[in-house]
């Protein structure tokens, strides 16, 4: 696909989102959204994919909305421009396989959004997190959606109400990214991940992050059964036989993703 803003590319099951405009710190333009959008939705059909990364070209990860985009307009154009940012989060959250970020330097505003809205995060040491709006005069409300569900209350706040960036290291320790490593072993390591949840069956993945997030709201009771309903039904899929078998047999299993 022929996209001006992002560029997209698939390589066995992996597939990979990169955000190609490094001249406004890949700030989220409405056609960003749009093409990232075209892209999920491909994805929500496709069966052959395993996983999706989104990563950047240039030194930032993403600097949040294009500003210029919301000045001089009118209720109805802001409105359509986060009606379809969120959207769009919804979608990476929804997506069947799981969605891997990959994060060199800054991730603010809707970019830290972005970063929350992934199932897994993995940034670069000198890597920034923060949620700046209200040094603006706009408060980051929608990224505050995504940064709620990662951090605690007070972090958060924080962030939001004063613009404090969090280092890499914070935002491991807070709950926003999943792993930190050296600059020069992000690409290798983001895909070591990626590569490793491919050689599982996809049945079983997308069964498990969908199962994750219906539960996570759920009391404890009401969550465990539900989950023991879907781990029956899961054992019913060739691939739950297979895998039990093979371990039994001491072998490694053979998918059909299925």
């Amino acid at each position: 696909m022929d996209f001006k803003n992002i560029l997209y590319s698939q390589e066995d099951s992996l597939a990979r989102i990169t955000l190609n405009r490094p001249d406004t710190a890949n700030a989220l333009s409405l056609e960003l959204i749009e093409e990232i959008i075209t892209v999920i939705e491909g994805l929500e059909k496709s069966k052959d994919v395993s996983v999706l990364v989104i990563e950047s070209s240039g030194k930032n990860f993403c600097s949040g909305h294009l500003l210029k985009e919301l000045v001089g307009g009118s209720l109805l154009s802001y409105r359509n421009v986060f009606t379809r940012c969120s959207e769009m989060m919804e979608k990476l959250h929804r997506l069947a396989v799981p969605v891997l970020a990959s994060v060199r330097g800054a991730a603010f505003a809707a970019g830290c959004q972005l970063v929350g809205a992934c199932d897994l995060a993995i940034a670069e040491e000198n890597a920034r997190f923060a949620t700046p709006g209200v040094k603006i005069g706009l408060f980051c409300t929608t990224p505050m959606i995504s940064l709620t569900r990662c951090v605690g209350r007070k972090t958060a706040l924080d962030m939001l109400i004063t613009g404090r960036v969090l280092s890499a290291k914070e935002a491991l320790q807070h709950g926003l990214i999943s792993r930190v490593c050296t600059a020069d072993r992000l690409e290798e390591e983001t895909y070591e991940i990626a590569r490793t949840i491919a050689t599982y069956s996809r049945v079983a993945v997308r069964s498990g992050k969908a199962s994750f997030y219906r539960q996570i709201e759920m009391a404890e009771t009401d969550a465990l059964f539900y989950a023991k309903d879907v781990i029956s039904y899961d054992l019913a899929y060739e691939d739950a036989q297979e895998g039990i078998q093979a371990f039994l047999e001491k072998r490694a299993p053979v998918w059909k993703h299925r």
